[in-house]
């Protein structure tokens, strides 16, 4: 009898430790659902194009783990249109213009037009280590705040863009 109660013991404590280790999950997933992190980039007042103009500015990495920033504004030579400028470190890379952006989000995709050269600062730039384009009709086509993927032949293959992001660049518009 005194081993049956020793054995209960074990079994006692092992389930008593299942269901403490089990209730700290789910308090744990819930905590994330009911209260996930603010991660947000920030519209900030930015010189471009010799003017000082709110803009989206973020850093992010492509899945070779190279950085990239992309600013993201309305641009008075372009009939104010949303221009997104990918910029890369000068000297590592060369953009040859033009050269569309490609973007897809889910099953849709989108090859957004290269208007680098409309711009004088850009085009005159010898490092050509940044290319723009027309990120209008991306954003008058989208409803929601869903990741993208950019992609820029002999550039990078992928660039993952998160929900965040394309919600602050929806925002600008």
């Amino acid at each position: 009898m005194h081993l049956w109660t020793q054995k209960m013991k074990k079994i006692s404590n092992s389930i008593n430790k299942i269901v403490i280790k089990s209730s700290l999950l789910i308090f744990l997933i819930i905590s994330f659902i009911l209260a996930p992190m603010q991660v947000s980039a920030e519209l900030a007042e930015t010189e471009i194009n010799s003017e000082m103009i709110n803009a989206s500015s973020e850093f992010l990495r492509d899945l070779d783990y190279e950085t990239w920033q992309l600013v993201v504004y309305k641009s008075s030579i372009n009939d104010d249109k949303l221009i997104l400028r990918v910029i890369g470190y000068p000297g590592s890379l060369r953009i040859d213009h033009p050269l569309n952006l490609k973007v897809e989000s889910g099953r849709k995709e989108w090859l957004l037009a290269d208007k680098t050269l409309l711009n004088d600062d850009l085009a005159k730039d010898s490092r050509q280590a940044a290319a723009e384009f027309d990120l209008d009709q991306l954003i008058q086509d989208i409803s929601q705040n869903r990741p993208l993927r950019l992609s820029l032949d002999g550039v990078f293959s992928e660039l993952p863009v998160p929900p965040f992001l394309v919600k602050e660049w929806r925002s600008i518009s």
